[in-house]
């Protein structure tokens, strides 16, 4: 099975030898996050665990974005942004709109819910299908509305 850090490591070496010093250094912010977890829980990460690592970086990276938005900081925010290029690149395709909408749909009528209080029952149908692929804070919000909430 390939691992997805060795991928990253791959990518860092290429990032070396190209002299990109920015992405080398988002590529060593991965590595970190994942060492981190693996040093943590004294476990060595498969693919879906990074794949955490890297929707929590991104959904870090996103926070970050909207307040340097709003305190009209654009140099920092687009420096995010470019960050979230990198990072998107080690995870799968991102699932387009209309997918989304679809796997909603389906996980609301799978799991029988009702209404908003039935949200965490759809959402665990969700979580491991979407991680990585889409913003979990936009899954949660389509659900919401899903519901009639």
């Amino acid at each position: 099975m390939d691992l997805l850090t060795d991928r990253i490591k791959e990518e860092m070496k290429a990032a070396m030898k190209g002299g990109d010093k920015f992405k080398l250094g988002v590529i060593r912010l991965i590595l970190a996050a994942v060492k981190q977890v693996e040093v943590d829980e004294r476990i060595t990460l498969d693919n879906d665990r990074t794949i955490q690592v890297l929707d929590k970086m991104l959904k870090q990276r996103r926070e970050s974005i909207k307040q340097y938005s709003d305190a009209g900081r654009n140099d920092l925010a687009d420096a995010e942004g470019a960050e979230i290029k990198i990072i998107q690149e080690f995870l799968p395709a991102a699932l387009s709109d209309a997918e989304v909408d679809g796997l909603v749909q389906e996980a609301i009528a799978k799991s029988g819910a009702a209404s908003v209080k039935d949200m965490g029952k759809v959402m665990a149908l969700l979580k491991s299908k979407m991680q990585g692929r889409a913003d979990m804070a936009v899954v949660s919000q389509k659900i919401k509305a899903g519901l009639g909430g």
